[in-house]
């Protein structure tokens, strides 16, 4: 099989918000891409829309991220297309807006393997042909919750963005040498629907939004911070600021900022 002229973008969490902006960003750039979500649907129209204004040709992969091993399915979609991962964005994800405990656990789980085990899956799958085609990108769809320290509701968000900056920070130092560029980014409030699905849209509608950033906004600071060889990526300057105060103040007091600012968000 001749290889395919166009290289492929594979974006995770591509039915809406970030990762739609990604698939449309990269197609605008001249990829392929290879959609991953749940709904079917929402991956066909976007496949639609990106072939129709960029020529772009989809690989449709609906898969639920939080399944055991799902990378693997995600893996073998694209090996059956006879295609390889050019750029791998890590962004499927969701947030649990309550108390560790007031949710089963199978949330959790969900959590954990949507948003750490099958990025890692994913990233350790693609990474052996980056380095034998000599180079490659993957960017961590991070938060400014990774600076932030743990409070109320949420419990796990921060640690597994954080992981996100870590592992990514990890793989720079592995792999730069082999022509992958890895980058985090790390966006504050953006217009998308994850606050619909964490259950909090009424509350943030009440919220004045002057410095909210819009996905394509995320996307673009994502990939050109990519292509610069950044590994960690704070887009906006109010946001770049408050990543510099929650690293410079003392603890607790950051801790108690973000508590008393965050509790409105803490449905339990």
């Amino acid at each position: 099989m001749a290889e395919p002229a166009r290289k492929l973008a594979l974006v995770t969490g591509a039915s809406a918000g970030l990762g739609a902006a990604f698939a449309r960003a990269y197609a605008a750039r001249g990829y392929d891409l290879a959609l991953v979500a749940r709904r079917a649907e929402r991956l066909e129209a976007l496949a639609g829309e990106t072939a129709k204004a960029h020529g772009a040709h989809s690989l449709v992969i609906p898969v639920d991220l939080s399944g055991f091993e799902a990378h693997a399915d995600v893996m073998a979609a694209v090996a059956s297309a006879g295609r390889v991962v050019d750029v791998l964005i890590n962004n499927a994800g969701f947030g649990i807006a309550q108390s560790f405990a007031a949710v089963p656990w199978s949330r959790q789980r969900d959590f954990l393997m949507t948003m750490a085990v099958a990025p890692c899956g994913l990233a350790h799958a693609v990474i052996p042909g980056m380095v034998e085609r000599g180079g490659g990108a993957i960017i961590n769809v991070a938060s400014l919750a990774a600076f932030s320290p743990g409070v109320a509701g949420n419990s796990l968000y921060p640690g597994v963005k954080g992981l996100m900056v870590k592992l990514s920070q990890s793989l720079d130092a592995e792999y730069r040498a082999a022509g992958i560029k890895v980058t985090a980014i790390c966006p504050g409030f953006t217009k998308t629907e994850f606050a619909a699905a964490a259950g909090i849209q009424e509350i943030m509608d009440k919220e004045a939004r002057p410095l909210w950033q819009t996905a394509e906004q995320v996307v673009e600071a994502a990939i050109a911070g990519n292509q610069r060889g950044y590994v960690v990526v704070i887009p906006g300057l109010h946001n770049k600021a408050a990543v510099a105060l929650m690293r410079t103040l003392p603890e607790p007091l950051v801790r108690s900022i973000i508590a008393a600012g965050s509790a409105k968000y803490h449905l339990d």
